[in-house]
């Protein structure tokens, strides 16, 4: 059996829980129609991020998008807040059912 799928890009972003209610609000206006939320811990250039304070704790955000739509997300956020914020963006291409839920 094969299964109707159409391919579609993730976009991850790990970034500050600090800036987390401002970009999903940015992302929503960029028009992406969802995503996933969750609190993330690691190593990275800026040092360890634990959770352990506030101000050490990160958030991953996914969404599933069309590729151009996830680049221009993507080169969005890089431009605004790369310089200022602990944050990392990443695309991968997934194939998915449903696709105009995305």
């Amino acid at each position: 059996m094969t299964l109707p799928t159409e391919k579609r890009s993730l976009l991850t972003i790990i970034a500050e829980a600090a800036v987390e209610e401002t970009l999903l609000q940015e992302v929503e206006r960029l028009g992406v129609k969802g995503y996933t939320v969750w609190d993330a811990r690691g190593r990275g250039s800026r040092g360890m991020r634990d959770g352990s304070l506030e101000h050490t704790t990160n958030v991953r955000i996914e969404m599933i998008c069309a590729r151009a739509q996830a680049e221009a997300v993507l080169g969005y956020l890089q431009a605004r807040y790369y310089a200022d914020y602990a944050m990392i963006g990443f695309l991968q291409d997934v194939e998915v059912l449903r696709a105009g839920k995305f």
